[in-house]
């Protein structure tokens, strides 16, 4: 057989894999289009395929069932926010902890603001009967997996808030299996204000995402952004990053010199107290 009779079926093979890409990009498209119509538990497979003029037997020959419809759209929506995530926070400096923390935060807002279907999909109201499988996990991990990162390095240089901080037995247990995934690097106390820092920040850019502040935060430009910039700010010294944070003396010296300002005010007092 010729050089080209062997090469034939491995471009025959090629045009296959490019077709049947182009066709599943085409069912995901439409579904994320019908995320926002009939949401997560209303897609059907039957009206996506009426809507590409396909058949539904077609379809189901890219994708085999509602629930497998799901969940690469559930992965993408993963790799999509940990993209944009992890991207972000490459691009400041290792040093700058504060920074790195608020590149993550304004990932995640400015994705889920652009992306409100998507977000709802992974942050929302689950899907009745859908169970997600274990090729979710990873995806869904990538935006706790750079906030991690910044805590461990964080946890070389804690401020005396969080380093005279304990977390009860109760509560490290409860932190067993995250800790099984941080190593023993980051203190309890750190841990502990790091997850509650990353649900605060969900917690936060869903009540954005599903009108939860109307009334409550400002409508004016630039009131949305001011009340979150704020948030991130307070998360950041929360886990002893902030820059301000950053500057204070350790425990000790802190309390000398609390002690010392003390002792310097009675003196005064007395002092303009004498005849």
């Amino acid at each position: 057989m010729s050089q080209t009779g062997q090469d034939r079926p491995s471009v025959l093979r090629a045009a296959r894999e490019r077709t049947r890409a182009e066709i599943t990009r085409q069912i995901l498209d439409t579904a994320r289009r019908h995320l926002g119509t009939e949401g997560a538990s209303g897609l059907s497979l039957r009206a996506i395929a009426r809507e590409l003029g396909a058949s539904s037997s077609g379809v189901y020959r890219y994708v085999a069932s509602r629930d497998e419809l799901l969940t690469r759209l559930i992965v993408a929506a993963y790799d999509a926010l940990g993209i944009a995530a992890e991207a972000q926070e490459a691009a400041v400096a290792r040093e700058n902890l504060a920074g790195r923390w608020s590149a993550v935060c304004d990932a995640v807002r400015d994705w889920a603001l652009a992306n409100p279907n998507e977000y709802a999909l992974i942050y929302g109201t689950p899907v009745p009967g859908y169970v997600a499988p274990p090729t979710t996990i990873a995806p869904a991990a990538r935006v706790s997996t750079v906030v991690l990162g910044i805590l461990t390095d964080a946890a070389g240089h804690l401020t005396p808030a969080v380093a005279e901080d304990t977390v009860p037995p109760g509560g490290r247990e409860a932190l067993a299996p995250l800790r099984s995934i941080a190593g023993p690097g980051v203190p309890d106390a750190l841990l502990h204000r790091g997850l509650m820092a990353l649900a605060a920040l969900f917690g936060t850019v869903s009540f954005e995402v599903f009108g939860q502040i109307h009334g409550i935060v400002g409508e004016q430009p630039g009131d949305r952004e001011a009340f979150f910039a704020e948030s991130v700010r307070r998360w950041a010294e929360q886990l002893g990053i902030a820059p301000d944070a950053r500057r204070l003396e350790p425990a000790g010296g802190a309390k000398k010199a609390v002690n010392s300002r003390a002792t310097d005010s009675t003196s005064l007092i007395a002092k303009e107290a004498s005849p």
